[in-house]
């Protein structure tokens, strides 16, 4: 399984960050891991420079093996907690598909 991440001009995409998105989404997702390819990570700040509520945003994009994409988003006042939203989002969602296919 494949992790990609990508964050935009407003977001300081760090390799302490990324080393624990990796992480996270390693240990969480594990027992998905030989149903997914690839999992997309995309981290951005709405507002730019100018703050606000929920004005962060994670898409976690997962692309099971000879299936469609599956992608989630979480907005939340700090990267961290879009990220982990996110993440509990995902999983939910790959849960549910793959019981529905009874591959799981």
């Amino acid at each position: 399984m494949t992790v990609q991440i990508n964050t935009d001009n407003n977001v300081e995409g760090n390799a302490r960050l990324k080393a624990y998105i990796s992480d996270e989404l390693g240990t969480a997702l594990a027992r998905f891991e030989d149903k997914i390819t690839r999992l997309e990570v995309h981290l951005g700040d709405e507002n730019s420079a100018k703050s606000g509520l929920d004005d962060k945003r994670c898409l976690i994009e997962a692309r099971p093996i000879n299936m469609q994409p599956l992608a989630v988003t979480n907005y939340a006042d700090t990267t961290e907690k879009a990220f982990h939203g996110a993440l509990d989002k995902i999983k939910k969602v790959l849960e549910t598909t793959f019981e529905k296919k009874k591959t799981y």
